[in-house]
């Protein structure tokens, strides 16, 4: 359904872009035509008036009027030579002179017929004519309708820089009204095109409400006019993410009771009035869907995932429905329901799963007594001791400053130095004993002490670079940088050390599809600050080259498993050739993970691959380790 959607948008938008540019193109052309069509004859008028000049300069050189006057023949002589630029076009040729007293009159006149006799008065338009005069400028004066254009080109004849007369050339054409015509098929032809457009965009549009509105009708319960199953599969498989969402279960009680007392029309009465309830108490962005029967689940968003929105968004729905009179016909009828709550639906491996746990606390809830909500407290009870002893480790760790890091080398592969190191997390045990990540990192994902773990290892690296002037990177989730919390944490701590932070990368974990444009954004602000962003383990599992995209990548780094395995297999060494050249088209720094051996080293550099680390190179050590050899 998405992609129709896409494809109706994209045809819409198409046609009325193409309307846009045809009706432009139209008008576009007939401006173009007339505005042609007028430089035209007012370059052959100019060009006219320029030869006149020349013509009667040469024989005037000086004293245009007196000379004139005392030579008729001369001024019969000049005005047959302006006669023959008479045309049906350039109908009148002539020149005037202003008296003492402001009037024009003529000089010469090229008229075959009708011809204005010397120092004879002729009325023009006198503002434009003195601005000629008095300039000593050429001047172009133009009138026009729909089917004529007619002008009048003035051009001043001056002897030593003063004006003496105006030479103008009228003309008129009936060109527009001509090319009018010829358009005019043209014309009706766009029109005919606008209109099929027209035609065929009121089309799509019906097309696309029609399935807007089969689209509805087949993911809306017709009875509650929620969502229903076919919809929560849809969704479940192209929009849900388990980190944006909390899971409620709820079940209307003694439905059946309903049913049986007052007949199954008040049945279906107090599904939708339960429905338009629970539809009041919840949110835009929650989603609610008819799961079966009397059931509902309700997918409740979240900002982070400490948030405990779903459950004020259960307790508010019973107390509603509890506190609503159902009335049907006469009968006033007690409604309460049960709800049960995931409030961490990213624990389990499918949202099926998460969805059949929400429902088993759905049960939990009707069997210790019904109008209650119940959360995950019993399996939480059953794994509190163990939980609880993690989370209190990493908070105590915490506070006895018992949090530190390991470093392992990066190495330039063609010099054999060490250009940067990668930071990972260590802690210390009661005992002294060193704790890999991986045993107390999962205890407290999702944690405020995840959160404090972050801040903590970042003032460490930062105080290794402050210490050491070494460039070190450190590893984070793609979702820490989505999550406000996490995120305000790391540019806080960012701004604190602005003139290290050129020193720092941040090698990013994971990839998740959602959110790319706010991700995108965070990872610029993030660089802008002078820091490198590197993607880690690329190659493991399916790899998404469009990330390169979207996000700033400045580093690659190919993941251990391929490397490892680079000598034995062809499938390994294939991939990670494929991802070098890829690397080093687009200029990406290119590190390979888990060098283990000579042979391993000598295939990577073949391979072109310029940075690398592993155990063959170095070992996760103490900062001071490296700084004293």
């Amino acid at each position: 359904m998405k992609s129709y959607k896409y494809i109706y948008s994209f045809l819409i938008v198409t046609i009325i872009l193409s309307i846009i540019y045809l009706f432009y193109a139209v008008s576009h052309a007939n401006k173009h035509i007339s505005i042609n069509i007028e430089k035209t004859f007012t370059r052959q008028a100019q060009y006219f008036a320029n030869n006149i000049e020349e013509v009667v300069k040469k024989r005037v050189p000086k004293n245009l009027y007196s000379t004139l006057r005392s030579h008729p023949k001369l001024r019969e002589n000049l005005q047959d030579a302006l006669s023959l630029l008479i045309t049906p076009t350039f109908k009148y040729v002539y020149i005037l002179y202003r008296d003492k007293h402001g009037k024009y009159r003529y000089l010469l006149d090229g008229s075959k017929e009708d011809r204005g006799e010397f120092d004879a008065p002729l009325n023009v338009d006198i503002e434009n004519w003195n601005r000629v005069y008095d300039s000593g400028k050429d001047q172009i004066v133009l009138e026009k309708d729909l089917e004529t254009l007619w002008g009048t080109y003035l051009k001043p004849l001056r002897y030593k820089g003063k004006t003496e007369a105006i030479i103008a050339i009228d003309f008129s054409t009936n060109l527009p009204f001509t090319i009018s015509s010829v358009m005019e098929p043209i014309k009706n032809i766009f029109y005919y095109i606008f209109l099929s457009f027209f035609l065929l965009l009121l089309i799509l549009l019906w097309q696309m409400l029609l399935n807007i509105k089969t689209r509805k009708e087949v993911f809306i319960d017709p009875l509650t006019q929620v969502y229903n199953r076919k919809f929560l599969r849809e969704f479940i498989n192209s929009r849900y993410q388990a980190q944006r969402y909390q899971i409620l279960m709820l079940d209307i009680d003694h439905f059946k009771r309903i049913n049986d007392i007052y007949g199954h029309k008040a049945g279906d009465y107090v599904l939708r009035e339960v429905a338009r309830l629970i539809k009041k108490s919840i949110r835009e962005e929650d989603l609610l869907i008819r799961f079966g029967g009397e059931e509902f689940v309700l997918f409740i968003y979240r900002e982070n995932r400490d948030s405990n929105i779903a459950k004020e968004i259960a307790e508010r729905i019973r107390k509603v429905i509890e506190q609503e009179d159902f009335i049907y016909e006469t009968h006033h009828i007690k409604v309460t329901v049960s709800i049960g709550i995931n409030l961490h639906p990213e624990y389990f491996k499918s949202p099926t799963e998460a969805i059949k746990y929400t429902d088993e606390l759905l049960y939990v809830a009707k069997r210790q007594g019904r109008n209650q909500v119940i959360d995950e407290k019993e399996h939480n009870q059953h794994n509190k001791a163990i939980e609880d002893i993690n989370i209190n480790s990493v908070k105590e760790a915490l506070d006895d400053n018992r949090i530190i890091c390991y470093y392992q080398p990066i190495f330039d592969l063609k010099n054999n130095s060490i250009v940067k190191f990668e930071a990972l997390a260590r802690m210390i045990d009661q005992k002294g004993h060193i704790i890999t990540p991986n045993q107390f990192l999962t205890p407290i994902a999702f944690t405020n002490v995840y959160n404090d773990l972050t801040k903590k290892i970042i003032e460490i690296v930062f105080q290794a670079i402050h210490t050491y002037n070494v460039h070190i990177s450190i590893n984070l989730n793609m979702s820490d940088i989505l999550d406000n919390v996490i995120y305000s944490t790391i540019i806080e701590e960012i701004k604190q050390n602005k003139n290290l932070a050129k020193w720092l990368t941040i090698e990013l974990l994971e990839y998740e599809s959602g959110h790319i444009e706010r991700l995108k954004e965070r990872l610029k602000e993030i660089k802008s600050y002078g820091i490198q962003i590197a993607i880690d383990d690329f190659g493991s599992g399916y790899s998404n080259f469009s990330i390169f995209q979207h996000l700033p990548i400045d580093i690659l780094k190919i993941d251990g498993e391929l490397i490892k395995n680079i000598e034995s297999s062809h499938i390994s060494f294939a991939i990670t050739k494929s991802i070098a050249l890829f690397a080093n088209d687009l200029q990406i720094m290119t590190v390979a993970e888990f060098i283990h051996n000579e042979k391993t080293l000598e295939i990577v550099k073949n391979l072109g691959i310029r940075y690398g680390q592993g155990f063959f190179l170095g070992k996760p050590e103490p900062l001071e380790v490296y700084m004293k050899q």
